[in-house]
């Protein structure tokens, strides 16, 4: 057993908490040690862990191999196809590998990655991270899903969609596509819904990842998914619902929660590649967050890229997703955490993680002394508990240097 003593929790009150196996035993004030390991949390406010729903880790830290950052969605898709070409299993492997254990480090616990299947990669990307979610078990949960397109008509259609079926006989755990890429974004939809059908498996879709208000594909993915009653549907972008009027957003958020399905927002990616044509009054180009909220879909916060063709910066800590959560997204803190975190984990279909009794013991220490101010500083100083054990820890130091007026040239 492991006993955590003096943690701050998230409502500002202080709390001693005891992790038997994988899951949160005991919390309360002056928890008795009796042969636990101890950990002195002083000075850390204890949260349950983050998830990262959305991660492209077979593109992970590859910015630097171009000359100069694609100028946008379009730019970035058609020069990481020429890149992908390149790529070798080991090549993709190390680099998914390591971006996972830079997420790890930061609190991710669970990770939920597309993987390009297609011409010029076919099933390494797939194979790659299929090895890297095995070899990782132990330290993080990593879902595969299998990204093509386009998935309709003959020729390169055709060839996709039997590598996709490959993919999943491979062992991939997700069907994903992006059908406003497709010729025919209703036919992408009903074949990757017919597929995780036959499959068993889950869906992911990018959906309207453009700025093109009279294109809502999301609509028509509600009304099959209802249809159809699946289970365990993801949206992930839906960017153009927040170009909608309000009246038509409360509608199609409506659609969404009944056919149950989960929305992921990638603020930061989406920040930065869309509406790259609209100098003036230039619109966020992140989906309608408080008209799902308010209609009860579950909402989770993605951090999409770590430091690749499609975004220079990202480095896979969800703390900086829920920031742009709060600046973007104008969410209020708490909020914005949840989606990061239960959102996420939920989008995932993993059990919610929390510092309370009979809850999974996937938590994160930040030094800090509140939510607010682990999200305001996103420090490195973070302990991470994966089932009821440090995973990774980080510890930061600060070095000030001592000055006095004596000797330094003023009076």
């Amino acid at each position: 057993m492991t006993l955590l003593k003096g943690a701050r929790l998230d409502d500002g009150s202080t709390a001693d908490v005891r992790l038997r196996g994988d899951r949160v035993s005991e919390v309360g004030p002056e928890l008795p040690a009796s042969g636990d390991d101890v950990v002195d949390l002083s000075g850390y406010v204890l949260l349950a862990a983050p998830a990262e729903p959305h991660a492209h880790l077979d593109k992970a830290l590859t910015a630097e191999r171009v000359s100069s950052q694609p100028g946008d969605l379009d730019a970035a898709i058609a020069a990481w196809h020429e890149h992908r070409r390149t790529l070798g299993v080991e090549d993709l492997v190390q680099r998914a590998e390591r971006a996972a254990r830079a997420s790890l480090a930061r609190g991710v616990t669970a990770i939920r990655t597309h993987v390009d299947v297609g011409e010029g990669i076919e099933l390494r990307a797939a194979e790659a991270l299929i090895e890297v979610r095995e070899r990782l078990r132990a330290l993080i949960d990593i879902q595969v899903v299998a990204l093509s397109y386009p998935l309709t008509g003959s020729g390169e259609g055709a060839e996709n969609r039997d590598l996709m079926r490959e993919a999943l006989e491979l062992g991939v755990d997700v069907v994903g596509g992006a059908p406003h890429i497709d010729p025919d974004p209703v036919g992408q939809i009903e074949f990757c819904l017919g597929l995780a059908r036959e499959f068993g498996r889950p869906v992911d879709l990018h959906m309207d990842e453009h700025m093109r208000a009279d294109a809502l594909d999301l609509a028509d993915l509600a009304r099959l998914v209802a249809s159809r009653r699946l289970d365990s549907v993801t949206a992930s972008h839906c960017v153009t619902l927040g170009l909608q009027p309000a009246g038509r957003q409360r509608v199609i958020a409506d659609d969404v929660a009944r056919a149950g399905i989960s929305v992921v927002s990638c603020p930061a990616t989406n920040l930065h590649l869309q509406a790259r044509d609209q100098p003036t009054a230039t619109p966020r180009g992140i989906t309608a967050l408080r008209a799902l909220l308010d209609a009860g879909v579950t909402v989770a916060g993605g951090g999409d890229n770590v430091q690749d063709f499609f975004h220079p910066l990202g480095c896979g800590d969800a703390l900086q997703t829920a920031a742009l959560l709060v600046l973007a997204g104008q969410l209020d803190v708490a909020q914005a955490y949840r989606l990061v975190s239960d959102g996420a984990r939920a989008t995932m279909g993993l059990e919610p993680a929390a510092v309370a009794p009979g809850r999974p013991a996937e938590l994160l220490a930040v030094a800090a002394g509140s939510l607010q101010e682990a999200i305001a500083t996103s420090s490195e100083d973070r302990i991470v508990f994966r089932r009821g054990r440090i995973a990774e820890r980080t510890r930061t130091v600060r070095e000030v240097e001592a000055r006095t007026n004596e000797g330094d040239g003023r009076d």
